[in-house]
């Protein structure tokens, strides 16, 4: 059996370059948007085992298929996926004790399920860096 998202993307020695990576792209993600600001450094790292977890029944399905583009099934898949991964940051905004944090959080909440799917195929390719 094929090992699972945790084992590969949080082995110690692999994580930093995981998080340099997410980091990555998560940047050049909200380079391309309007009126996005901040950092995400910190809560890449915060998010990541909770990511992995919510992907693993999906990396699972996919090496069951036998599939060869983790991006593509993720695509394919993209409302599905998405709420997967909102699932983690609803559940970091919603353990927050900061209203002004959980007020921004809802604000884009609505929007964030078309902007997590646009980078669908960068995140397959990501999982698929670290995992052959």
């Amino acid at each position: 059996m094929a090992a699972t998202l945790q084992e590969i993307l949080l082995a110690p020695a692999t994580r930093p370059q995981v998080i340099a990576d997410c980091n990555a792209l998560i940047e050049h993600e909200v380079s391309e948007k309007s009126g996005i600001s901040g950092t995400v450094r910190k809560m890449v790292g915060t998010l990541l085992p909770g990511m992995a977890d919510n992907l693993q029944p999906f990396w699972a399905d996919f090496n069951a298929s036998g599939g060869a583009d983790f991006g593509d099934y993720l695509t394919k898949r993209g409302d599905e996926v998405a709420e997967a991964m909102l699932a983690v940051t609803d559940a970091r905004a919603a353990a927050s004790g900061r209203p002004v944090i959980v007020r921004a959080y809802k604000s884009v909440r609505g929007g964030a399920g078309k902007h997590i799917q646009a980078a669908l195929p960068q995140v397959g390719d990501l999982v698929l860096k670290y995992a052959y």
